[in-house]
């Protein structure tokens, strides 16, 4: 594992730690509310476990931030400008798939976030995670199928689509060719 990739663990962990300290949650509330096990949280907190899309999208929602926030660099940052080179990027270890937040890290209401989804991918989010949101998916090359509790939507580049009312969501790219779209955020006020 390279240096850089220790420093991302380590700043991930403390995030997740200062979010639900800062909620004033235990591991084992945390645990109940995202459906999480405490010793995974745990592992997690202590960076000595490289916590999944699935994990973290369901803690995110349980901590009331979104994966963006969790995965963000600095706190407190007051950057107003993203540049390319400068913007975070994850990487699933389960999946494969790259997700960038596009937004400068200043906490605002909006939030842009680019996927690059591989070939035969499939990441389940629970109703949880969308509670406090407002989103829209927007394709931008390849195929993108996304379920949305009974809803089938087959979405092609250039479509896009804004999610209904929190329910179980799953993203697949059932396709040869990568997927890319882009994820717009907008945090609800009270």
């Amino acid at each position: 594992m390279s240096d850089d990739s220790d420093k991302f663990g380590e700043a991930l962990a403390s995030n997740i730690r200062s979010a639900r300290t800062s909620l004033g949650m235990t591991v084992a509330r945390l645990a109940e509310v995202s459906g999480v096990s405490r010793a995974m949280i745990a592992k997690i907190e202590r960076g000595e476990a490289q916590p999944t899309a699935v994990l973290l999208t369901r803690l995110s929602g349980a901590l009331e931030l979104t994966l963006s926030e969790l995965i963000a660099r600095a706190e407190g940052d007051a950057v107003r400008l993203a540049r390319r080179s400068e913007q975070a990027e994850w990487t699933d270890p389960e999946t494969g798939y790259v997700r960038r937040s596009v937004s400068p890290p200043a906490r605002g209401i909006l939030e842009l976030v680019e996927v690059e989804f591989p070939a035969g991918a499939s990441v389940a989010s629970p109703a949880s995670a969308y509670h406090f949101r407002e989103q829209q998916i927007w394709v931008l090359s390849g195929h993108l199928r996304f379920v949305e509790g009974d809803l089938v939507h087959e979405l092609d580049a250039g479509d896009c689509l804004q999610l209904g009312p929190p329910a179980d969501c799953v993203f697949v790219n059932p396709t040869d060719q990568p997927c890319r779209y882009l994820v717009v955020i907008g945090k609800r006020r009270g």
